[in-house]
């Protein structure tokens, strides 16, 4: 067959997503500071797009009731656009679209203030200030430099010396290098200055930081605590693995102690921090606004878009009279104007879905999740996306972007979309409960039991069934560990 190109006609379907679904998908999917920005952002670069005014709205639509709904149309809260519509961009910018009654000013008139640090001190700038304190020589500091480099935020060192030797003694050969000095005899550091640096850095505060495993680090905690000679110390010292696996009748027996005294050093060394450098590391605060606010009133579960502080659009008028004036523009004006204006006209119109697509879907979350509401986790329902789905005609994908990331003010605390969702299990009487129920339940039982005769997970599994809760032995296993709860055997006190 002779190759070449021919021209045919074929009908068929095929799915296409417009650029506009996409960043409706996108805006569904914002969390509400996210969200705040995309729109800040459209405002600058789209001229159709102005911030309402509540009260020249108001006259606007008495005045001219021939506006379109679209035009008319108020989304979200924002300060408002100055005198003939002129907007003062600088305030808007500087006070990132805080409005008055908005949350600024419901900061401002709270009693009740939490204490957000100022700011975080890292532990290697806790380390080296340290470090500045100490006589050493210009050489040991240069070592001392590399063992902090070297810890990590957790407080180990997280390289063995031969690894901070080979690092630190190619540094001085390259750099004897770059001087033409290669050829000469270079003072290398030796693993008798490791060691000493070592030792320097593991008398640093915090207590165990330069540890190279657990042993170590707890090693190091008491001896700053004067118990190294204790019994916990010689506990962690000699009797590590029977430590960790809780075998205190073995260690008693070894010492020619009671069990008692074994638990009681053990309780001693529980004490201890795991990971010291954690108290120094400077961590991120993060900050949650909820999306949404679930109140009780007149017995009533209420529903509200915590959108405050989202600026509040409509179609500029000044534009929209240049856009009238069809005559006037032609070609690439003409089409730049035509885009636009559909632009802020559909992002106005998504801005409104959005919000009436997360108040359908939190709607049936309170109504399903009552009984939560009232009396607390243990009576959460399972919920999955697809019953929400299926309840507010939508599709599973869409439900999932509503409530990633998002977050709702209840009654119950400031709580993440995603907590209402989990698995459930049957009851005897045909109803259903939520698998964070059942987890809820398992840690009170664990936290009333008999320390010197915990509950196994046998038992806990018969004590649910008499509540009538259907679960397997390694179902229960799976929710202990997902607790961070220990087996029977090791929370046996003695």
């Amino acid at each position: 067959m002779k190759a070449g190109l021919s021209q045919s006609v074929r009908l068929g379907q095929e799915l296409k997503i417009n650029p506009r679904l996409y960043q409706a998908m996108d805006m569904l999917y914002m969390p509400l500071l996210d969200l705040q920005q995309h729109l800040k952002q459209e405002l600058l670069t789209n001229p159709f797009l102005d911030l309402s005014d509540d009260e020249n709205d108001d006259e606007d639509v008495d005045g001219d009731p021939a506006e379109s709904d679209a035009e008319q149309e108020i989304l979200v809260e924002s300060p408002a656009a100055t005198t003939d519509d002129e907007t003062d961009w600088e305030a808007i910018l500087l006070n990132g679209f805080e409005t008055e009654g908005g949350m600024q000013d419901q900061r401002d008139n709270s009693e009740q203030f939490e204490a957000v640090p100022v700011g975080t001190e890292r532990l290697d700038d806790h380390l080296r200030e340290q470090i500045q304190m100490l006589e050493l020589t210009p050489r040991q500091l240069m070592l001392a430099e590399e063992f902090i480099g070297n810890i990590g935020d957790d407080g180990y060192l997280s390289a063995s010396l031969d690894q901070i030797l080979e690092s630190i003694n190619d540094q001085i050969a390259k750099a004897a290098e770059k001087e033409g000095r290669d050829h000469e005899t270079l003072p290398f550091y030796t693993i008798d200055e490791a060691n000493a640096m070592l030792e320097v850095v593991q008398h640093l505060d915090p207590a165990g930081t330069g540890a190279r495993d657990l042993q170590e680090c707890l090693l190091l905690q008491l001896r700053d605590a004067g118990r190294e000679a204790a019994l916990p110390g010689r506990m962690v010292r000699e009797f590590f693995d029977e430590l960790v696996a809780h075998r205190w009748a073995d260690v008693a027996r070894k010492v020619g102690i009671s069990a008692a005294e074994v638990q009681e050093a053990a309780d001693e060394i529980a004490k201890l921090n795991p990971k010291p450098g954690l108290l120094k590391s400077g961590g991120s605060d993060n900050y949650v606004i909820p999306d949404m606010v679930v109140e009780k009133i007149d017995g009533v579960y209420l529903v509200f878009i915590n959108d405050g502080n989202l600026p509040r659009l409509r179609l500029s008028k000044v534009y929209q009279e240049i856009a009238r004036d069809k005559k006037r523009f032609e070609g690439e004006n003409k089409e730049f104007i035509t885009n636009k204006l559909n632009a802020a006209q559909w992002l106005i119109q998504a801005i409104e879905q959005r919000r009436q697509t997360m108040l359908k879907v939190m709607h049936f979350i309170v109504d399903r999740q009552r009984e939560f509401f009232e009396k607390g986790v243990t009576f959460l329902k399972p919920l999955t996306l697809r019953e929400v789905a299926d309840a507010v005609g939508m599709h599973e994908s869409t439900i999932s972007r509503v409530t990633n990331e998002k977050y709702a003010q209840t009654p119950r605390g400031v709580l993440p979309l995603k907590y209402f969702f989990s698995s459930g299990l049957s009851k005897a009487d045909g109803d259903d409960v939520s698998a964070r129920g059942i987890k809820a339940t398992i840690d009170k039982l664990v936290g009333d039991e008999n320390p010197k005769n915990p509950l196994t997970d046998q038992a806990i599994v018969e004590i649910l069934e008499r509540d009538g809760v259907q679960i397997a032995r390694r179902t229960v296993a799976k929710y202990r560990d997902q607790l961070g709860v220990l087996s029977a055997r090791m929370r046996k006190r003695v």
